[in-house]
């Protein structure tokens, strides 16, 4: 496991589009498994139409509406649970959904993270810690941290995946991952964006 300093306050306190792109290659170390992330998406406060936040402050977005630096975890069509990472500020509503990661360590062979469920569930990322933080610095942190990017990476930009209901926002380029990786999920074209060629 490396031995790099955990990533502080400073790297989640900026717009979930920024953290969405350089949260590709970092590493997040939970419960003796490591994996590096490399698939994300930016959800970008309650005028992002894609965003839990558009719903305002509900008992299921208190954490999304809470400070930096912290899980948001929910849970989606009565299966999967999802990670995401908060950011900006607290009050924003901005959050960065984790879609995938290369399993690095702790992990069994059969296992897999291309895809957002897949991913949480790997990780061992369940809806109990919601509102957790992210930055282990106290002894009750509940051991969910991250580590910086390791060399570069070649990122590609697209729209985000399974959001079509979300009008103008469906087509935004939100979701980032790393061009050179084989664990990046794999959505059908029609489920990306609107489902629409953008001219």
């Amino acid at each position: 496991m490396s031995k790099a300093p955990k990533l502080g306050l400073a790297f989640y306190a900026r717009d979930a589009l920024v953290v969405a792109r350089v949260l590709i290659g970092t590493r997040i170390v939970h419960g003796g498994r490591e994996a590096r992330i490399v698939e994300t998406e930016a959800y970008r406060g309650p005028k992002d139409l894609a965003c839990h936040a558009r719903a305002g402050l509900t008992k299921r977005t208190r954490t999304l509406f809470g400070p930096p630096g912290h899980a948001y975890v929910f849970f989606v069509y009565g299966m999967h649970e999802c990670f995401n990472v908060v950011c900006k500020a607290e009050g924003s509503g901005h959050a960065v959904l984790v879609r995938a990661a290369e399993l690095v360590s702790g992990f069994d062979p059969s296992e897999h993270a291309d895809g957002p469920g897949r991913f949480a569930r790997a990780m061992g990322l369940g809806r109990a810690l919601d509102g957790c933080s992210l930055l282990g610095t106290k002894k009750s942190d509940r051991s969910v941290f991250l580590l910086p990017r390791e060399g570069r990476v070649r990122i590609t930009c697209t729209a985000r995946v399974g959001v079509a209901y979300a009008g103008k926002w469906a087509d935004a380029p939100y979701r980032f991952y790393d061009a050179a990786s084989a664990h990046v999920s794999k959505p059908p074209r029609k489920s990306i964006g609107s489902g629409r060629p953008i001219i």
